[in-house]
């Protein structure tokens, strides 16, 4: 089931008289954000998959409803909600196709199994076990490869070591996924340093939406940005693909500039 969300009410219904013991999977987005332009597709895939058949899928605009938002303190996109009997279950934030198709099957398998062992206990009955047949990574084309046949399991793919110039292009694009970037340790919800907390903070004080990339989850990144931008700490903001500086720069040119960021997302 896979509905855009059109009012609050209807937000309400849906998440509560409607789901009853159903995992519901909410999916906030903006129409600028590029990494959206990449996860809406996956998100719809993911919605008419047949073993997805129980899980209730709602889109919501954030720009539109942000008193929705507000609801679950999304500061960026994609951001993605998973429910179940009124309890959050997980948050997922600017997360990648194979995250989220990672995420849902596992919380899709929880539910199912719980069902399952809810109807055995009321019926009396034992059911066999039976392999679970939820749907792969590759179903909705995030780019995984099947494994030959007989291949262990257990074991990791090796992945091919990235070169600079491709490093690069991933930063560029990184850059430039949303209008306003910031590279900081952590997430916007869990700061993992006080300068990315900081700078989280004047962000939403002056009400500004932002991307981010937590740059503890990749070396590559993390390493490869100070050499991208010639800036050797974080936090790192980024305004239309520009490096704009880091907490103490950005302080001083609110100082100078009150209206700084309009400023900047105009020029």
């Amino acid at each position: 089931m896979y509905v855009e969300i059109t009012s609050q009410e209807q937000f309400t219904k849906l998440t509560t008289a409607e789901a009853t013991d159903k995992l519901v999977s909410i999916y906030f987005h903006t129409s600028w954000a590029e990494p959206c332009s990449a996860m809406t597709p996956v998100f719809k895939a993911a919605s008419v998959d047949h073993t997805n058949k129980d899980v209730i899928f709602l889109s919501i605009d954030a720009e539109n409803y942000s008193e929705i938002a507000e609801l679950f303190d999304v500061s960026s996109v994609p951001y993605f909600v998973f429910i179940k009997n009124g309890t959050i279950l997980k948050e997922l934030a600017s997360a990648t196709p194979k995250d989220y198709v990672k995420i849902l099957n596992s919380l899709n398998v929880t539910s199912s199994t719980s069902q399952l062992q809810e109807q055995n206990t009321a019926s009396g009955s034992s059911a066999p076990t039976k392999k679970n047949n939820t749907a792969t990574e590759n179903n909705y084309d995030v780019g995984t490869n099947d494994r030959e046949q007989g291949e262990d399991e257990d074991e990791e793919e090796e992945e091919e070591e990235e070169s600079e110039e491709q490093l690069n292009e991933r930063l560029k694009q990184l850059t430039h996924a949303a209008p306003v970037m910031l590279f900081m340790k952590g997430t916007p919800n869990e700061p993992k340093c006080g300068f990315s907390r900081q700078m989280v903070g004047i962000l939403r004080e002056h009400q500004i939406k932002f991307g981010f990339f937590d740059i503890l989850k990749d070396d590559g990144v993390r390493q490869g940005l100070k050499k991208f931008s010639d800036w050797p700490t974080y936090p790192q903001l980024y305004i239309k693909g520009e490096l704009q500086g880091g907490l103490d720069i950005i302080k001083e040119s609110i100082e100078e500039d009150a209206d700084f960021f309009q400023h900047a997302l105009e020029a």
